[in-house]
């Protein structure tokens, strides 16, 4: 019953060749390099690092110009390429405390230590196209001049809480295990709170857009404000084996959100504040504040709250976030299933028959 495929080589090979044509565009118009992708496409590059588990810009760049715009195949060519990586060390855990903010703002204090900055945003812009941008001209801005001043290190805005006890405390606990890590171990059920902000660390940004709105629709019973959202520069240390202490090897630019939540308590528990956390690669403040409400609506359990909505089922939640396995999943349906279809053929023409041979049986005279 299998249909053959006549010319599948020849034909995939001439897919390659309009595939590359399509992605050139016009040979009249001058190619888009991958620099200029880094450069201008930043937010793009920024997703594609952080749902590609890659803190590379450039390959983020080539990733993108390669799947011709398309953001979740880009993310699949980097993370397809991080497989072929060495391991060569662990790095120590992210001082987020001693990053340099380029923005910083709260939505829970007006006047902060430190200061608010309002730095790179759309929050404030018209949404109304520039069409200035179609002459290569530059956007009108104001004056940026004084912009160039390297920022100092900011306290937390959560401290603030801390200070009168209202919010949650998460203290390192003596001997805390080393956390599993999802990229070499599978997912598995019930998940710590780790390797779930793992998950939706690497996880579609749209889905857990969704996921976060219907938190924020009722779906979850949880009153969330914004306690701070950082987008800075932070170094990475290492600890080589040979060396009794720690080295920056680099920085990285980052984007953090902790996410302040209603609690009424619990036996253990007085009424408190509690948080939702997420974090990101680049500037990625949509992806980072999603991830922080998705991530305070799967701690319901843990807090005693009833688990009653999508959002606060884990299973649900984590095995559907990543882009790859869905994109995977919905796309093979694209490929050849003639054995399957002509099985399925079959079966609906058999059982056809036997309906007819019954309303027949059933209608003859006696």
């Amino acid at each position: 019953m299998y249909v053959a495929v006549k010319g599948g080589e020849s034909a995939i090979l001439q897919s390659y060749r309009l595939l590359a044509e399509q992605r050139r565009g016009d040979l009249q118009e001058p190619e888009l390099s991958v620099d200029q992708i880094r450069q201008q496409m930043k937010l793009a590059v920024d997703r594609v690092m952080t749902e590609g588990s890659v803190y590379d810009p450039e390959l983020a760049a080539l990733a993108i110009k390669q799947a011709a715009g398309d953001l979740v195949e880009a993310i699949f060519l980097l993370r397809a390429y991080r497989a072929t990586l060495p391991r060569l060390g662990n790095t120590r855990a992210l001082d987020t405390a001693q990053m340099r903010p380029d923005r910083r703002i709260s939505a829970t204090f007006k006047d902060l230590p430190g200061g608010q900055i309002l730095g790179p945003t759309y929050d404030y812009t018209q949404r109304l196209l520039d069409f200035t941008l179609l002459a290569n001209a530059a956007a009108p801005g104001g004056d940026t001049s004084g912009s160039s001043a390297v920022p100092a290190a900011a306290p937390r805005v959560v401290d603030l809480l801390n200070q009168e006890g209202l919010i949650e405390a998460h203290p390192v606990p003596e001997g805390d295990p080393d956390p599993v890590d999802l990229t070499r171990e599978p997912l598995r059920f019930p998940a710590d709170r780790a390797t779930r902000l793992q998950n939706l660390a690497r996880g579609d940004e749209g889905f857990l857009l969704a996921m976060a709105y219907s938190t924020q629709r009722g779906y979850s019973h949880t009153h969330p404000f914004v306690g701070e959202i950082r987008l800075g520069q932070v170094a990475v240390e290492l600890t080589p084996e040979e060396l009794d202490f720690a080295i920056s090897i680099g920085d990285i630019e980052i984007t953090e959100c902790e996410m302040v939540n209603q609690f009424a308590g619990s036996k253990t528990e007085p009424p408190q504040f509690t948080r939702g956390y997420g974090l990101a690669f680049g500037h990625s403040e949509r992806k980072a504040m999603a991830m922080s409400l998705v991530d305070r609506a799967l701690r319901a359990p843990e807090l005693g709250e009833a688990v009653e909505a999508p959002a606060q089922e884990q299973e649900f939640v984590l095995s559907h976030s990543d882009s790859l396995e869905a994109s995977g999943f919905v796309q093979h349906l694209k490929l050849p299933h003639y054995v399957d279809f002509q099985s399925e053929l079959e079966l609906v023409r058999r059982m056809r028959a036997e309906a007819a041979r019954h309303n027949d049986t059933e209608q003859a005279p006696e």
